[in-house]
């Protein structure tokens, strides 16, 4: 009975989250490759395109995208400026520390201006015609399943070109795979980092697009769950290499799919402790990640 429904809308639907959380963990795959940081404040980015496009629902909709990529970027550059660079040479210790405190900064003020009319939660619905279905061999998928889908699959293919045909792209791996040496070899860091930054931002602001047309209200813990649960898929899958922590990532938006499709109404509420629990047993398996093998995993970051 259960089985019954896994049916091909459970399974695009969770292909859809997959593809949203595949993104989410190459934005903190490029910054951990270079940086050697886990940004734990990149929930904070998706929840800051988020507000943009809650306080501009009332302008053309090309327009508040638009804002909404710019906001997040120009917040990812300012991170790297004013925090991430003058403590780049501490230990990850500090950097890590360092990222929760910028993540419960942005969330008061958040929370801050998100009260100023005495009301918590703002409302986006500039895409909400996404929410739509479409018949798809005789199945309803909604369209932003399908969008999200080839978002994150052009994203994908133009990261991959743009790490292996471009000058800058071949500078950011050769620092993800050794930066003192890079350095050393004329690789200018501030150049490759404020690279990845932004690339990460951009991924963070098309998250953001893509989450409020199913989830309109914004909140000051806007996408903070889906960020933890993104971590986790980076380490499962092997956060090492960008690549393996990106499947990581989708595959564990994709369990989440599937694991949420096959639960009934009322026991939706045990998805965490399902998914948390297949987490476990994954990292006792292969510690070093699902899609590590041997020395090759740490050979090569991004």
């Amino acid at each position: 009975m259960i089985l019954a429904a896994l049916d091909f809308q459970t399974l695009s639907d969770a292909v859809g989250l997959g593809a949203i959380y595949a993104l989410m963990a190459v934005g903190i795959g490029l910054v951990f490759g270079v940086l050697r940081l886990v940004n734990f404040a990149y929930g904070q980015l998706v929840m800051a395109g988020a507000y943009t496009l809650a306080f501009t629902a009332g302008w053309p909709t090309w327009a508040s995208i638009v804002t909404c990529f710019a906001v997040v970027v120009a917040l990812s550059l300012a991170m790297d400026l004013a925090v991430f660079r003058p403590l780049r040479d501490q230990s990850p210790a500090v950097m890590l520390v360092t990222t929760f405190a910028i993540a419960f900064l942005l969330q008061a003020i958040a929370l801050i201006v998100d009260l100023r009319d005495d009301t918590l939660g703002e409302v986006t619905a500039a895409l909400g015609g996404l929410n739509e279905p479409v018949t798809v061999f005789g199945a309803d998928v909604r369209k932003i399943t399908l969008v999200s889908i080839a978002t994150a699959a052009g994203a994908l293919v133009l990261l991959a070109l743009l790490l292996t045909r471009t000058t800058i792209g071949l500078h950011t791996r050769a620092a993800a795979h050794d930066f003192r040496t890079a350095r050393l070899l004329g690789v200018r860091a501030n150049r490759v980092i404020a690279f990845a930054v932004v690339l990460s931002g951009l991924l963070a602001a098309a998250v953001a697009v893509m989450m409020t047309v199913t989830l309109p209200l914004v909140t000051p813990d806007f996408a903070l769950r889906d960020t933890i649960v993104v971590l986790v898929g980076v380490v499962v899958g092997g956060i090492d290499r960008l690549w393996t922590a990106t499947l990581g990532g989708f595959m564990i938006g994709f369990a989440s799919g599937v694991i949420n499709g096959l639960l009934p109404t009322e026991k939706t509420v045990y998805l965490p402790s399902a998914v948390f629990a297949l987490v476990i047993l994954v990292l006792l398996l292969r510690p070093a990640g699902l899609f590590a093998w041997g020395r090759r995993a740490a050979a090569e970051r991004v």
